[in-house]
């Protein structure tokens, strides 16, 4: 009976409790502990049994964790605490600032190679399975034209954005697709539609008393690679209305890729790939864990430095022997 992998949590908000609850479902995996910023005697872990620990002693755990991960936002913690964590364990991330994932990336991986760990970034569903959806529909269909859409669904880190502003006490944002440009993008027309022209971004904050309303407003439609290049309404609520209309983590969204055959391009293709979740933290948790189970494996092999979702071999995510894999799916 193989060893299991020790899994750690660095982060305990609405990712991190998702890891801890998709470890349940992982029969080759062992949550060692929570590492968190707050009082470790605060927090309230599922099991009894789960060591939580304040985020100054990790290095203690050096030698006692297999992979970490990372469940901080993208906004600012994870800029910092991504080459941190990189130098002490292998781990796993959900960084999710698209604009900012080359630098964000080369930052990690300097790290990495260095202290002989394995780092996979950017593990989510988009950026994540979306990401390797559109590089296969891509390689597959090479005329034509990849559209992603989301939502609508809560985004965590754009909500985590909203929440790191002056003034602002707690927010949820939204993004929901704009159904015309669905309807162009299966059209087969290829058109060209940017990410701004195919969402909206709809934002419910609640703001602290006395806070600067138009500033705070201001700041969120001008916020770079967040919300600058989309059409954003900002509402301000009440902490009772955030809580009352706005406790679920709904999420989802589709690739689409329209595509040409044919001597003369002929013929029209629709590639599409979708999902649509009830818990955008749980599902995300999920993929994290399965990636984790890869780096572990990378690590295994020697393999070390930044990786992404597109460079991963999708065998290494599953808990499955090869000859089971081969005998049951293909």
């Amino acid at each position: 009976m193989p060893e299991k992998i020790r899994i750690g949590i660095s982060g305990y908000g609405n990712l991190g409790r998702g890891v801890e609850l998709a470890i349940e479902q992982n029969s080759d995996m062992d949550l060692v502990a929570v590492f968190t910023r707050r009082p470790p005697e605060t927090i309230k872990v599922r099991d009894k049994h789960t060591r939580v620990v304040h985020i100054d002693k990790v290095k203690n755990y050096r030698d006692k964790i297999d992979v970490m991960i990372l469940c901080g936002g993208s906004a600012t913690d994870l800029p910092e605490q991504g080459p941190h964590m990189a130098a002490i364990f292998n781990t796993i991330d959900s960084f999710d600032n698209h604009g900012r994932i080359p630098e964000y990336f080369d930052s990690i991986d300097r790290v990495a190679r260095k202290s002989k760990r394995t780092s996979i970034i950017s593990v989510g569903w988009d950026p994540g399975l979306f990401s390797l959806n559109r590089m296969m529909a891509e390689a597959i269909l090479p005329e034509g034209k990849s559209y992603t859409f989301w939502g609508k669904g809560v985004s965590q880190g754009h909500s985590d954005a909203i929440r790191r502003l002056e003034g602002v006490v707690d927010a949820i944002q939204y993004t929901i697709p704009i159904q015309e440009a669905i309807a162009k993008a299966k059209s087969g027309d290829n058109p060209d539609l940017t990410a701004g022209q195919r969402h909206l971004r709809q934002c419910f904050v609640v703001a602290a008393d006395g806070a600067d309303r138009g500033k705070i407003e201001q700041q969120i439609k001008t916020m770079p690679n967040y919300f600058a290049d989309y059409k954003t309404s900002v509402s301000f609520i009440s902490k009772e209305e955030l809580e009352r209309d706005h406790k679920g983590m709904p999420h989802g969204g589709f690739v689409i890729r329209s595509g040409k055959t044919g001597s003369a391009g002929e013929n029209t293709n629709i590639y599409e790939f979708s999902i649509k979740l009830a818990s955008n933290p749980e599902f995300t948790a999920s993929v994290l864990l399965a990636y984790a189970r890869a780096a572990h494996r990378l690590s295994q092999e020697g393999r070390f430095g930044a990786f992404t979702v597109l460079d991963i071999p999708p065998a290494y995510l599953s808990a499955r022997r090869a000859e089971d894999l081969r005998s049951g799916l293909l």
